[in-house]
């Protein structure tokens, strides 16, 4: 099963992920991981920058399911491209795919964990709250689990994701 995490910067994505692959014994592919260490070894910034590390993700996450490990994915995934990459991933693999939706809709509380979050990975470049608005977001053209991280905290958003996998709603193999 291929579970594919997603929203802006400062809505919880890796704290679930983590909450979320560890329950399902799944590996946890985190985009920021990927990016640093492309940073960290002088690979420049900007859009092939960015196409690179989600291709790099994805050929680990398709690598993974098809050893047989479920696949937590955490990243933006702001653009259809990088979502219809995950589930022609998903689809190569032969593995269900689930995509879960992170939002945060008070605005206040949503810059409050942006403009106070620590960066832990080296190399990355901190985000402001200028760039997490601007940022480009595409609506939403497939089937998707929205969990509002607002006021609710990380251990009930990673079980929100687990019951909706557990129902199998969409005729997913049920976890």
């Amino acid at each position: 099963m291929l579970v594919v995490l997603a929203g802006l910067p400062g809505t919880g994505k890796t704290t679930v992920a983590r909450l979320v692959a560890a329950e399902l014994r799944a590996a946890h592919i985190r985009i920021d991981s990927i990016d640093a260490a492309f940073l960290r070894a002088g690979a420049a910034g900007g859009e092939r920058h960015g196409i690179a590390v989600y291709g790099a993700a994805q050929a680990v996450a398709e690598d993974t399911l098809r050893a047989g490990t479920p696949v937590v994915a955490d990243a933006v995934n702001a653009v259809q491209v990088a979502r219809d990459a995950w589930s022609n991933v998903a689809a190569r693999a032969g593995a269900p795919a689930c995509f879960v939706e992170l939002v945060c809709s008070d605005p206040a509380e949503h810059r409050r964990r942006v403009d106070g979050r620590a960066l832990d990975l080296e190399g990355l470049p901190e985000l402001s709250w200028a760039d997490v608005q601007a940022r480009t977001y595409d609506p939403w053209q497939e089937a998707r689990l929205v969990v509002d991280t607002a006021s609710a905290d990380a251990s009930a958003c990673a079980s929100q994701v687990l019951e909706h996998l557990r129902s199998d709603p969409v005729g997913r193999t049920a976890i």
